[in-house]
Parts: structure tokens; sequence; C-alpha cells
């Protein structure tokens, strides 16, 4: 592992995000690394001094007088009304911490899957771990997958558009085999991960950067997809709207 590697994951490895084997290919690298040893003292020492600090505000009374007083003033209400009010703001809250709830496990849902590929994606990495099929032919990745998975996943070359296919490989994400589609970028490489999921729509792309990785996923014609790689937002969002527009062309 790098000092580039191993700086990226510094903080992951504070926060407790790193699998077992990550966390101890970074401990190792700064077993033997005082500069990245040292980062890491620091980034633990900032932790500490904002964890020991008082960070909370308490609102002054007269705050809340003068709140009060801008209320407008109403007739007190009947028993009756008060029972009937509290009932409907139970109902409406209990709807509403059903959407809330529903809302929390599925993002931690999603931030789960988006450890996975990066996860899966630093793996790929290290070395004889990137390619099960080494090929720059379209027509011979795509093959390859067949049989291997229920549904094979779409393989476009988009090398005259500066993206060069290097090859496939099966892949384990969220616990399910998918397949994994290797392109490269000068130096830089991209794993385009696809799965097919059950009653999926047709999803916008949206980027997200995870543990320094940026991630550009969206969901087209019943398969959802996951492009991760460590070029620029820019670039990245460039490479997933050239294989969207190659897949509706093609």
């Amino acid at each position: 592992m790098t000092c580039d590697e191993a700086e990226i994951l510094l903080h992951a490895l504070l926060d407790g995000e790193l699998d077992a084997g990550h966390a101890r290919e970074v401990e190792e690298h700064i077993a033997g690394c005082p500069r990245c040893a040292a980062l890491l003292k620091d980034y633990r020492a900032m932790g500490q001094a904002m964890a020991d600090s008082d960070l909370h505000f308490t609102a002054p009374a007269h705050l809340r007088q003068r709140v009060e007083a801008a209320l407008p003033s109403t007739h007190t209400p009947s028993r009756r009304a008060v029972l009937k009010g509290f009932a409907m703001g139970s109902a409406v809250s209990a709807l509403a911490a059903t959407g809330v709830v529903a809302i929390v496990l599925r993002r931690a849902d999603e931030q789960r899957i988006m450890s996975d590929v990066v996860s899966a994606h630093l793996r790929s990495l290290q070395a004889g771990h990137l390619t099960d099929v080494l090929s720059t032919d379209q027509h011979t990745v795509k093959p390859w997958f067949n049989g291997r998975l229920d549904v094979a996943p779409p393989v476009v070359d988009l090398t005259a558009q500066g993206f060069t296919l290097i090859g496939g490989r099966l892949d384990t994400i969220d616990g399910r085999a998918i397949g994994a589609i290797v392109y490269r970028r000068r130096t830089h490489v991209i794993n385009l991960f696809v799965a097919q999921t059950a009653n999926v729509e047709p999803r916008t792309a949206t980027i997200e950067t995870v543990q320094g990785f940026n991630i550009r996923r969206w969901s087209a014609r019943g398969l959802s997809y996951w492009a991760v790689s460590d070029l620029s937002a820019d670039e990245l969002a460039d490479f997933g709207n050239k294989f969207e527009t190659a897949m509706r062309v093609g």
C-alpha cells in the first residue's frame, strides 16, 4: 500500500468504516511509515480536541419570552378539542414516523452498498484481482458473463471516447454475485458494477464521494449501475454520460 492510498483511508480507519482486511493493510503500512503514522496521530489529536471542546450553546431565557410574546393569543381550548387534536397529532406523527423510518432504512442500505462498492474496487486493485477475462473487445467480454450470472451486464467499447475497455470479472456486492466491467482512463481504473434488481425504477445519475473515491450511480432498463474510480467527479460523470449514450444508441 502506498502513502497516497493509506492517506485516503486514514479517516475511515479512525471512524471504524474499514473491513478487517483493509484495516489490517492500513495498520501495517502505518507501522512502517513515520509520515502516515504522524498524520494518524494528528487526526486523533484533532478529534479528541473537538470532543473535549464545549460546543453547545444554550439560548438565553429572554429569547423564550420573546418567542412566546410573538405567538398569537388564542382562547382556551375545550378538553374535547384537546383530546381530538392530540389524537389527530398522534396519527399524523405515526404516519410521519413510518415514512422517516423507511427513508432512514433505505439510506442505510444504500450506504452499506456504497461501502461494499468501494471495498470491491480496492480489492480489484490488488495484483491479479482486476479482471477474470482480459480483453479490449466487447464481443469477448460480454459473452464471458453468459452462464455465470442470471443476466449478463451490457458491455460497450468507449475507447474512442477516451475510456479503454480492459476486461471484466465476477465480484460480490451486498452478498450477491454481480458483474464488473473494467475500464481505464490514463492511469486510473474505473470499475462499473452492474446488478439486476427486482422492480428497479429508472434513476437519474448522482455522484457521491465515499472514502475518497467518487461513485456515479444510476438505474436504467431494470439494471442498477455503480461506476467507482479515483477519477475526478467531472471525468467520472463524463464516463457515465458516454456509457448511457452508447446504450441508448445501441
